[in-house]
């Protein structure tokens, strides 16, 4: 009778919902830590390593940030804003009396003496008519 009287009383306070739960928290904690350990300790191979001893693909001798070309084909002209990628270097622009891409980035590359491509890479065109 007495296990009796104790099972209305365990059902009384909830802890028959309650006693199980520590069991499970443990058994759930044991279970995460064998599965990090298994997932943490298996061999993986890189396809792609780091290679440090390779030059950078272009170097930019001005350090610029982007260059932006507004292209004015009304009057002839196009005006250029170059803005250097440290932010306390004086802002550079440059106007040229041609409105074909390929001239304005040659005289783009003279101007800041790098190369063509590097000039393709990053400057950004606005065709105003």
């Amino acid at each position: 009778m007495s296990s009796h009287k104790c099972l209305k009383l365990l059902h009384f306070i909830g802890l028959e919902f309650w006693l199980p739960l520590p069991i499970l928290g443990v058994a759930f904690w044991f279970g995460g830590n064998h599965l990090t350990e298994k997932v943490l300790s298996r061999p993986y191979s890189t396809v792609n390593k780091l290679q440090a001893d390779i030059e950078p693909e272009f170097y930019l001798s001005m350090h610029v940030l982007f260059i932006q070309a507004e292209v004015n084909r009304k009057a002839g002209v196009t005006k250029v804003f170059v803005q250097p990628i440290n932010a306390s270097l004086k802002k550079s622009k440059f106007q040229f009396s041609t409105t074909d891409i390929s001239q304005i980035e040659i005289a783009i590359a003279q101007k800041l003496g790098m190369s063509i491509d590097n000039i393709r890479k990053i400057v950004r065109y606005q065709i105003i008519e």
